[in-house]
């Protein structure tokens, strides 16, 4: 956290321009400063260095497969899998022996183009495979979890000698982290699985809403990723490489060994430089996205606004800048705001569960407890439906605002929404 009356906040394109009197405001909330130590090559290197012994008992001949998340989600993927081929390699294990898997969730298959922006050199090289989360014949039933989940996962998976788990840790708005468990759940998981995991961050009663642990930078008590982690130890992958990536999306930091405790020192690692702790709660939060294509459509700039809100008082304003080019990013999203209030969106969502249904009602859950103003290019009706102000610019959107704030409101400035999470000081 620093204090500078005066920045700009990119919406798309745009930059807007903001200056707040420095009485209003209470502080510009940032990642911490925090000090490369190595080019990305050399960080992954000195990682692989540090914890050779996990890999000592893969062997020659042994059928490795290397799980690597799709394009939507950066990882430095491009960086890293030729250094821990040409690992494998030097163990004696050959091309033709290894795989990578994209873990695709129930996400659309990779073209050739992202296939060879995933595996960098390597394309044309390894075998790249895209899991296919609606294919029964390439998923193998492995149990239930302790809450019910049934964990059915990719078999190329589950039939190889050797797992690798490869990825990114950040924060995620429910399951407290990315990275670790989840390349295998929802990763390379079926749809059913991935739908019951999901599904899991609703308290069991009707009406009762998510789960208080279900959150971002929260792993203790959080029923989503105890459901990953099971699944994970079904599979008991055999080593992990996580990486951390800066603003720039460049790798800062890599995490490697087993696949508990690397993911767990890649999870303290991200907290301790991407939270920003708090004394008070504000009466405004002013929260971009930090542009195109951060604030691409609604879904993406919803992490934004769900940390955004960590920092605002109940019944207090946001102003959110996204601007949403390409609309609500799913084609069925904005149907669940057919639904006059969270509660009756929250039980459809129990009887028809959706992975988007549950982003609108985590985006309605906030309508109804802020006032949030949207500056975006979505239709203004379809913002108000949302139960949100729609604004054209900052300046509108900050006019919109005033009457709803006292003359002595006290307000955060986020420039960088999707990647800065606000936590009070215990």
């Amino acid at each position: 956290m620093y204090h500078n009356p005066m920045l700009e906040l990119k919406c798309g394109d745009h930059n807007y321009p903001l200056q707040l009197p420095p009485e209003r405001l209470l502080s510009v909330l940032s990642p911490r400063p925090f000090q490369r130590l190595g080019t990305p090559v050399e960080l992954v290197e000195r990682t692989l260095d540090g914890c050779t012994g996990s890999l000592a008992s893969f062997a020659p001949g042994d059928r490795v497969v290397i799980v690597t998340s799709d394009v939507t989600r950066p990882t430095g993927s491009e960086v890293y899998l030729p250094l821990l081929v040409s690992r494998l390699n030097s163990i004696g294990i050959r091309d033709r022996d290894i795989e990578i898997v994209v873990a695709l969730g129930i996400h659309r298959k990779q073209t050739p183009a992202e296939h060879k922006k995933i595996v960098g050199e390597l394309y044309g090289r390894i075998k790249v495979t895209d899991h296919d989360c609606d294919d029964p014949g390439a998923l193998v039933y492995l149990g239930d979890t302790a809450r019910g989940v049934p964990v059915e996962v990719n078999r190329r998976v589950t039939e190889a000698d050797r797992v690798i788990l490869t990825g990114a840790v950040t924060f995620h708005y429910f399951a407290g982290f990315g990275g670790g468990r989840k390349s295998i759940l929802p990763g390379v998981s079926s749809r059913k699985s991935c739908m019951a995991s999901h599904f899991a961050l609703l308290n069991p009663d009707e009406g009762s809403g998510r789960h208080p642990k279900a959150v971002a930078g929260s792993l203790e008590g959080n029923p989503v990723h105890e459901a990953m982690l099971e699944a994970c130890g079904m599979v008991a992958p055999d080593f992990i490489l996580n990486t951390v990536l800066g603003p720039d999306k460049q790798i800062i930091a890599a995490f490697a060994g087993d696949w508990r405790a690397a993911h767990l020192a890649g999870c303290r690692f991200y907290n301790d430089t991407f939270s920003a702790p708090i004394d008070e709660k504000g009466d405004l939060v002013i929260v971009s996205c930090g542009g195109y294509p951060k604030d691409i459509n609604l879904i993406q700039a919803h992490k934004s606004m769900e940390y955004g809100s960590r920092a605002l008082k109940p019944g207090g304003a946001m102003i959110l800048l996204a601007e949403c080019r390409d609309g609500y990013g799913n084609a069925t999203f904005f149907n669940w705001f057919g639904y006059e209030t969270c509660a009756e969106l929250e039980s459809a969502l129990r009887k028809r569960y959706e992975i988007n249904g549950q982003t609108a009602w985590s985006v309605k859950e906030k309508a109804e407890r802020f006032r949030i103003v949207l500056v975006s290019k979505l239709p203004a009706e379809e913002v108000r439906t949302m139960g949100m102000i729609p604004a054209s610019t900052l300046d509108e959107a900050l006019a919109l605002a005033a009457p709803m704030l006292s003359d002595d409101y006290r307000a955060y400035l986020i420039p960088e929404g999707g990647t800065v999470l606000p936590v009070m000081k215990a």
